[in-house]
């Protein structure tokens, strides 16, 4: 199986489908290549499971440069009020809220606090934008997806676990037409 290998100073080995298909594996600098080919070997059902899915998806045209603007636009103004909404909720604080049009993420914290996140949000249901906001804010509280960084999300959102359903069946095809 081809794929693109990504090495850096990271601790884990992951693996990303882009919504062309194309594989991309990141792994620790000192990884052994063959460590890396077993992994991507013990992994091509999910790849061909996840491939096959893109390949369901219909094709759409991509976001022009101003449809992206305009997004932005709309998520500065109402992605900061729900920061502020739920951080008092959740009991937290943060630092800057970006806004950005990312090809794989929803959301980012950063170790100082500051929030990205994307502007394709304005696309979802205010439950999903609700969602991300909430879960890169307990990550103020566990920089992880541990069971006690899930409880502090379920704490605010109960039904937090059908919201991440919609975004896992429906981002792939906004995310694609970046």
């Amino acid at each position: 199986m081809t794929y693109q290998l990504i090495r850096s100073d990271r601790k884990t080995i992951s693996l990303q489908l882009t919504p062309q298909g194309e594989l991309i594996v990141r792994c620790p600098q000192r990884m052994k290549k063959a460590e890396v080919d077993a992994f991507v070997q013990s992994k091509a059902d999910w790849v061909a499971k996840h491939r096959e899915h893109l390949a369901q998806i219909p094709s759409r045209p991509r976001f022009t440069p101003e449809e992206v603007n305009a997004l932005a636009e709309r998520a500065l103004a109402v992605i900061p009020e729900r920061v502020t909404h739920y951080a008092k909720i959740v009991g937290v604080t943060y630092g800057r809220i970006t806004i950005r049009n990312q090809h794989s993420r929803w959301g980012s914290c950063s170790g100082a606090g500051n929030l990205n996140f994307n502007c394709l949000l304005m696309l979802t249901p205010s439950e999903v934008i609700d969602y991300v906001v909430v879960h890169e804010l307990c990550h103020r509280k566990e920089m992880n997806h541990s069971p006690a960084f899930w409880a502090e999300v379920e704490k605010v959102l109960p039904d937090y676990k059908e919201r991440k359903k919609w975004l896992k069946e429906n981002g792939s095809a906004l995310i694609s037409r970046l």
